[in-house]
């Protein structure tokens, strides 16, 4: 009967809670404090791909721009090197420069120069080397031993320093004429080239300009020729063809003439001179002056 009446009291009060909770007010719900928001590290935007550019509109045309007015034509930047302006742009070559221009060797240079395949070595001497020459030296010239001069100290082929100088024959011809009258020699010790004339010796002292085609070096003295030192006659005249002589007339032997039997008063002309120291000569002498008186007679 206990074990029966035992769960009683738990229902009971199973049933009478929930009325009690219906009778007793509601209490409002408590106020919660806000919930403090931790701010998250801002998170990577997303790549967006790239777009195209968007065309733009053509630009207006703008208007043509008004042309330059012609020039006149310069000289052209190529061409052969122009001597004379490397020796008046290196100084000191004065003379130098007017006795090309007063011989118009320049302009022989030019146009040595305007062939590609020619080449040219030139011997330059700078203003004292012209003032160690005797006092009226270059005015005693003519303009053909000044050219002479001048071809003197070229040479028809490019020679290096010191390996063009080195493999040179002597004597070494030059523009002037055949190593035979113009004779040039040239020695070599390391980078220095000596020159002798035969009349003058000098050397190499620096180099003005060079390139595959043209050198120019200075040189302390003006290289006087051999040739211009040398006796030389005059050539021959040509020979005239000689004249053939007339041949003589025949002797006329004295005789008389007695045409038309008409005195004539001839000259007496003898064919050769008389030997009177004969004593036939004699004879025949006074036969022929009896003979001729008494015809006059």
């Amino acid at each position: 009967m206990k074990q029966l009446l035992s769960p009683l009291p738990l229902l009971l009060i199973f049933f009478s809670l929930p009325i009690a909770l219906a009778q007793s007010p509601a209490q409002a719900p408590l106020a919660q404090p806000p919930a403090q928001t931790v701010a998250s590290p801002p998170q990577p935007l997303p790549l967006s791909p790239p777009q195209s550019p968007l065309a733009q509109p053509p630009a207006a045309a703008s208007p043509p721009l008004p042309l330059p007015p012609p020039q006149a034509p310069g000289k052209a930047p190529s061409g052969p090197p122009d001597v004379t302006a490397i020796l008046e742009k290196a100084h000191h070559f004065d003379t130098l420069v007017r006795l090309l221009k007063t011989t118009q060797q320049d302009n022989y240079i030019a146009k040595k120069l305007n062939d590609s395949s020619q080449s040219l070595t030139i011997f330059a001497p700078d203003d004292n080397a012209f003032g160690k020459l005797s006092s009226g030296t270059l005015n005693s010239y003519n303009d053909q031993k000044k050219i002479q001069l001048i071809k003197f100290h070229m040479i028809s082929s490019f020679l290096s320093i010191p390996g063009g100088f080195q493999t040179a024959s002597n004597p070494m011809s030059t523009e002037a004429g055949s190593s035979v009258d113009y004779p040039l020699n040239v020695t070599t010790t390391g980078n220095l080239v000596n020159l002798t004339s035969g009349v003058v010796n000098t050397s190499i002292s620096g180099t003005v300009y060079a390139d595959n085609q043209l050198a120019i070096y200075r040189v302390d003295r003006v290289l006087l020729p051999l040739y211009f030192f040398q006796s030389h006659s005059p050539a021959p005249a040509p020979s005239r063809p000689a004249r053939k002589k007339a041949p003589m007339a025949p002797s006329v032997s004295t005789t008389a003439s007695d045409n038309d039997g008409q005195d004539n008063n001839d000259s007496v002309q003898p064919s050769a001179a008389v030997c009177l120291n004969h004593p036939l000569a004699e004879i025949s002498f006074a036969s022929s002056l009896i003979a001729i008186l008494s015809f006059l007679l």
